[in-house]
């Protein structure tokens, strides 16, 4: 039976993660950087991401973060790409924690809304692996950021219509991905949240008080996008220790 050493688990990763400017994204960048793990962090607002950045280095002088503005949907990813050859060449982690959540009754719920989540949770992050995994190595890890609310058999709620099936597509697009990129030894694997307290939970659920805490969720993300890969690939895997 192979073993990993403490050694291995201590190398170094290249990781890039979107969505981190608050909430789950800002602590799992966070605690990958100040475990000694090489961070790019990406996100649309410059403020929060000089926040992150402030939090991280106080915390860790030396933590290597790189805290990036970008736009997932609409911003040129050959920047990006070229930015992560400069710095890294190439990587090994690509966390896709970016969303948004649109809290609204069915009956008024548009075309343009169910438009408007499966841009920001599904097609930005098809974006994102498109354009990335060519700069991925070997026996990399892919994170999707998923939810319990587009997982088969939970538990559902009123007004999540439109966020819950594009997090529905973005489990069945990990299920695919996962067996497109076998070749590539590129590992795939989807992380169905349940609640955690962040402002995206306050949307949804109004006055809700979360069991989790944000960065506790952000320390299980991490852990798992640096050692899931071997032990999962193609999965959808529930964390949630209430409902909602």
């Amino acid at each position: 039976m192979q073993t990993t050493s403490l050694e291995d688990q201590q190398v170094p990763q290249k990781v890039i993660i979107t969505g981190a400017s608050s909430g789950i994204g800002f602590e799992t960048a966070i605690d990958l950087a100040v475990k000694g793990h090489e961070v790019i962090a990406l996100a649309r607002s410059k403020e929060k991401l000089e926040n992150l950045q402030k939090i991280t280095l106080s915390l860790h002088p030396d933590a290597k973060i790189f805290a990036i503005v970008f736009d997932i949907l609409n911003d040129d990813l050959t920047a990006l790409i070229d930015f992560v050859k400069q710095v890294w060449g190439d990587f090994n982690i690509l966390i896709n924690n970016a969303g948004k959540l649109i809290n609204k009754p069915f009956k008024e719920t548009g075309e343009l809304d169910m438009v408007e989540m499966f841009h920001m949770n599904v097609m930005g992050h098809f974006r994102m692996i498109k354009a990335l995994t060519p700069l991925m190595t070997k026996k990399s890890h892919i994170v999707n950021i998923g939810s319990m609310g587009g997982y088969q058999g939970s538990a559902k709620f009123p007004g999540l219509s439109a966020y819950s099936a594009s997090k529905s597509a973005l489990h069945t697009l990990t299920e695919c991905l996962a067996q497109e990129l076998v070749e590539d030894q590129i590992s795939v694997n989807c992380l169905a949240l349940g609640s955690a307290q962040t402002e995206m939970l306050e949307q949804a659920f109004p006055g809700y008080q979360s069991p989790v805490q944000a960065f506790e969720m952000g320390q299980y993300i991490a852990s798992f996008a640096l050692t899931g890969h071997r032990f999962f690939n193609g999965k959808i895997l529930p964390v949630a220790l209430s409902t909602p």
